[in-house]
Order: C-alpha cells, then sequence, then structure tokens
C-alpha cells in the first residue's frame, strides 16, 4: 500500500501539472473513440500498451476478456458496453486476450478453480470456447494449447459483442467496428485477427476490415 500511497504523490508533484490542461477538459466530459475490453490480469495495462492518454479508451476488464450474449442476465459488463455503444458512441470495440492466462486455463482445467464458485460460473459465458478447444485442438498440450484458447476465446468473446442488440444496430449503419488482439506479455506483441485470412497476425500486417463473417482456419 505504500507503494501506491507514494506514487499518488509522485503523480501530483510530478505527472499532474504537465496535463493540468488535459484534466480540467475531461473533468467538462469524456468522448474516447474506442472501448478496450481486456483481462483483469496485473500484467496488463491497456494505457501504458497503447500508449494512450487519459480520456482516450473506455476501458471494460474482467477475467477472461468476457462478453456475455444477449439473454444472459443483465451485469456490469453489458451495462458498460451498452453506455461505451450508446452514450458515449464509440467507434471502435478491441477485445484483447493475452498470453499465459489464468481464466483461460481455469476454463481448460476447472479442477484447478473448483473452489472459487463465482470465478466458476462467470465462465460458463466461455462455454463455445472450450467446446471449440475440446473438439478442434485436441493435438496441442501446454503453451500451445493455451495460445489457441486465448484467440478462440477473442473471436468468442467478439460474436458474443454482436449478439448484443444495440451493437448489432451499430454495425449494420458501419459506423461501428470490433477487433480481436491477443497480447504477448513476454515479448510486448500484439497480433490482431485478420478477417481476410483467417488468422492472428502481427499487428503490422493488421488491416482493419468490416467483413466480420469469417471465422479462423486452425494452423496450428
Amino acid at each position: 500500500m505504500q507503494k501506491l500511497i507514494e506514487g499518488i504523490h509522485q503523480f501530483q508533484e510530478e505527472n499532474f501539472r504537465p496535463l493540468q490542461g488535459l484534466f480540467e477538459k475531461l473533468s467538462r466530459g469524456q468522448n474516447p473513440e474506442t472501448l478496450f475490453i481486456t483481462c483483469s490480469d496485473s500484467r496488463i495495462d491497456p494505457n501504458l500498451l497503447t500508449q494512450s492518454q487519459p480520456g482516450d479508451l473506455f476501458i471494460l476488464r474482467n477475467a477472461g476478456n468476457i462478453v456475455p450474449s444477449h439473454g444472459a442476465p443483465y451485469g456490469g459488463e453489458v451495462a458498460t458496453i451498452e453506455f461505451a455503444v450508446g452514450g458515449l458512441y464509440v467507434k471502435d470495440i478491441i477485445i484483447c486476450g493475452h498470453s499465459h492466462c489464468g481464466a483461460m486455463k481455469g476454463l481448460l482445467q476447472p479442477e484447478m478453480i473448483a473452489n472459487l464458485p463465482a470465478l466458476s460460473s462467470w465462465l460458463s459465458h466461455a462455454e463455445t470456447t472450450r467446446k471449440i478447444v475440446k473438439d478442434n485442438y485436441g493435438h496441442l498440450e501446454g503453451d500451445r494449447l493455451v495460445t489457441a484458447t486465448v484467440e478462440e476465446n477473442v473471436l468468442v468473446q467478439l460474436e458474443n459483442l454482436r449478439t448484443l442488440p444495440f451493437v448489432a444496430s451499430r454495425l449494420v449503419k458501419g459506423d461501428l467496428h470490433l477487433h480481436g488482439w491477443v497480447y504477448k506479455i513476454e515479448t510486448g506483441e500484439v497480433f490482431a485477427y485478420d478477417y481476410a485470412s483467417g488468422q492472428f497476425v502481427p499487428l503490422a500486417q493488421y488491416k482493419p476490415s468490416e467483413n466480420t463473417s469469417r471465422r479462423r482456419t486452425s494452423t496450428i
């Protein structure tokens, strides 16, 4: 805790002043262009990763970067997405998974989280991910299996996003775009799902597309 308190003092004394004008502007309202949905994992810092400033990203975090599909009981996730899409009118939504994801390991090995009933229940929103991996990636194990699960989960959660009526409506209008990313913690690399090739590619090779119907073809 002391480290955090010292950090607050440093922020106020060294970091806030150069950005004071920005914070004064933000005190009158926010206008982020991107909703960034990612995992709660402490090793991910969306603003550091994207080198964005306060006010640039509207951020939603939870275990496994999960989006409950339409019809699930309303919760904080759907309310946050609804506000971003219908209230702030963001232009882009990014779902960003990451390497070594504990939630995805728990999805693959339910016995690991048997004593965490709330988490076990929460991961039911990723049951489609588990089924896809079980039926299509039986030849993988270890880190390669976790990586495939992380990637498939990003795609599943993008599909869940599309079931939300307020997201679907904006997609039809063509003024909202969805993106699937995976962050590799140990290298700092980011891979984006390319709809044209059906694969995750290095971000530098990513060409955003309005085609959101194509699924990946596994080459792992």
